[in-house]
């Protein structure tokens, strides 16, 4: 028996499906929660625009262990665990169909399990290749148009990225299991694509539909899938009006806070310096 099959076989029992549908050639998209938000808003609006059906959950208290428990009018509630789902969208017939699955949060460990559970998910529905998302994170402008980075398992697929005009990624590290579930599926001969979209370095703790939607706009075309953009549109516009507006306020805080004391400062010293030199002249 092999590793990855020894793995398969021992987190098979970690998850539930509650539809065995037939699906033909079906892709994978997996996200977790990351830099921007851009997997799990991609991932989201995917699913809001599509007719995804549910497909099966993750057994999440193997991954979490809930720190606490939510009291209501004094009584305590059972303990709480991020979600993990999959769902299921069939497509046009002589088109791919599209696997779903959403994780509500990373554990702080087990993650490489995780990353296995959910490919012993794909490989029960034969997907041939794994998609994930996540940010790029560079000197870019909020702005900006955000562009899409695009890395690979194999060369072969990488060159294939190469007909969508993607940026090539080169050398870097993808951080989380947006990145580690595509080394498990390259551990476990199964293609795997990240499309990366750029964000501000100094904006990593905002969520970046902007970001998102450049890579929404290159995943639907690499699956070839037409959905309505007009709202991520929308709100990936006031996104960035908002930011503009943080950003301005802010380098309106930074410059007051370095400027005025000093001119304050300044203005007092000079007339104390007048007035000793006028006591002096006396």
């Amino acid at each position: 028996m092999t590793n990855s099959t020894r793995r398969a076989s021992e987190t098979r029992e970690l998850f539930k499906l509650h539809a065995y549908p037939r699906l033909s050639s079906p892709s994978m998209l997996a996200a977790w929660p990351g830099i921007g938000n851009v997997s799990v808003i991609v991932a989201n609006y995917l699913k809001s625009k599509l007719h995804f059906r549910r497909l099966g959950e993750i057994e999440a208290s193997y991954f979490f262990n809930p720190i606490g428990v939510a009291v209501k009018d004094n009584v305590v509630e059972a303990p709480q665990f991020p979600q993990s789902q999959f769902y299921y969208w069939k497509n046009k017939p002589g088109h791919g169909d599209l696997i779903l699955f959403i994780g509500d949060d990373q554990p702080s460990t087990k993650g490489y399990e995780l990353a296995n559970c959910v490919l012993d998910v794909a490989a029960k529905f034969q997907v041939k290749r794994v998609y994930t998302c996540a940010a790029a994170l560079t000197h870019i402008h909020h702005t900006e148009q955000s562009r899409v980075w695009g890395v690979a398992t194999t060369q072969e697929v990488a060159q294939d990225l190469q007909r969508f005009e993607l940026t090539r990624g080169g050398a870097l590290q993808i951080a989380g299991l947006n990145g580690l579930v595509l080394g498990v599926a390259k551990e476990r001969g199964v293609e795997g694509v990240c499309l990366l979209g750029e964000v501000p370095t100094y904006a990593t703790r905002i969520p970046n539909p902007m970001a998102a939607l450049a890579v929404l706009d290159a995943l639907t075309m690499m699956l070839g899938i037409k959905i309505d953009m007009n709202e991520m549109m929308q709100v990936a516009a006031e996104a960035r009006e908002k930011m503009k507006q943080v950003v301005a306020e802010a380098m309106g805080e930074y410059i007051s806070y370095f400027t005025e004391p000093i001119w304050e400062s300044g203005q007092e010293d000079v007339g104390e310096e007048e007035d000793a030199d006028g006591e002096d002249e006396e």
